[in-house]
C-alpha cells in the first residue's frame, strides 16, 4: 500500500501542518480526526488496514489530516471569538491548501469523512464548501457548538454551527448543491451523539436535503462501531 508523509508551512495558520495519504488512486476521502486528535490516529486506530484492499487496488485513496481543536474550540484560555477565528484559519487550511493538494493528485469527487467531532468538521466543512465535497459520511458526530462559547456568541459561532445557520439558509447556490451532495449521519443507537443526529436529520428534512440516517442498533459512542462504519461506506 503506497503511504506518504507530507508537511508544510501553512499560510492561513502560520505553522506547519502535516498529513498522511494512503493509496495511489481511487475515490479521494479526507478524514478529519477526533477532538484534538491527530493526523495519525486513524491509521493508529486501524481504520487504514480495515481496508487495505481499497487501498491496493486503487480504489480509495484516502488524506488523513491534522487538527487545530486545541487551537480553536477546546481553547479555554482564549477568549471564544479567538476560538471561532482560530477555526476559521483552519478551515482557510483545508479549503485553500489542502483541497488544492488533493485536487493536483487526483481529479475525482472529493468525500469528507471523520468520527467523534470529526463528523462535526465533516459535515461543517461539507455544508460550508459545497463546491469541493460530493459526500460527507459523518459518523457520531455531534454538530452544535454552543458548548465553546460560554455565553458568547457571535458570526463566528452562527456560521460553523449547522443547526443554527442550516435552517435560515436560503440562497439557491448552496441548497442546489446540497441537494445533489450524497449525506451520512451516522450514529449508534447508544450513542451520546444520538440526538444531535436525529436533530440533523429533522433539519435537513425540512430543507429538502436527501441525506441518510443511520442509527446502528446496540452501538455506543466508540471506535468499534466507527470501524463498522467504514467497512459499510467506504
Amino acid at each position: 500500500m503506497n503511504r506518504e508523509y507530507h508537511k508544510w508551512y501553512s499560510p492561513n495558520l502560520g505553522r506547519e501542518m502535516e498529513l498522511l495519504v494512503f493509496g495511489h488512486a481511487g475515490n479521494p476521502v479526507v478524514v478529519f480526526p477526533t477532538s484534538m486528535g491527530r493526523f495519525y490516529d486513524y491509521e493508529d486506530r486501524n481504520m487504514i488496514r480495515l481496508i487495505g484492499g481499497h487501498y491496493e487496488n486503487g480504489w480509495t485513496q484516502t488524506f488523513c489530516v491534522d487538527s487545530v481543536d486545541k487551537e480553536s474550540w477546546y481553547n479555554k484560555q482564549a477568549h471564544p471569538s479567538a476560538r471561532a477565528a482560530r477555526h476559521n484559519q483552519y478551515d482557510a487550511y483545508m479549503y485553500q491548501e489542502v483541497i488544492p493538494f488533493i485536487r493536483a493528485r487526483n481529479p475525482n469527487p472529493i468525500t469528507v469523512t471523520g468520527c467523534s467531532f470529526g463528523g462535526y468538521h465533516t459535515l461543517n466543512f461539507a455544508l460550508r464548501h459545497p463546491d469541493v465535497v460530493s459526500r460527507a459520511v459523518s459518523m457520531s458526530g455531534a454538530f452544535d457548538v454552543h458548548q465553546f462559547s460560554n455565553g458568547h456568541y457571535d458570526e463566528g459561532f452562527y456560521f460553523n454551527c449547522p443547526p443554527d445557520f442550516l435552517p435560515n439558509l436560503s440562497d439557491p447556490w448552496y441548497l442546489e448543491r446540497y441537494r445533489r451532495m450524497h449525506l451520512v449521519l451516522g450514529v449508534g443507537e447508544h450513542d451520546i451523539c444520538l440526538a444531535d443526529n436525529v436533530r440533523m436529520a429533522g433539519i435537513l428534512d425540512r430543507k429538502n436535503i436527501p441525506h441518510e440516517l443511520d442509527i446502528w442498533g446496540g452501538y455506543p459512542h466508540d471506535w468499534p462501531l466507527w470501524e463498522q462504519m467504514v467497512l459499510k461506506f467506504f
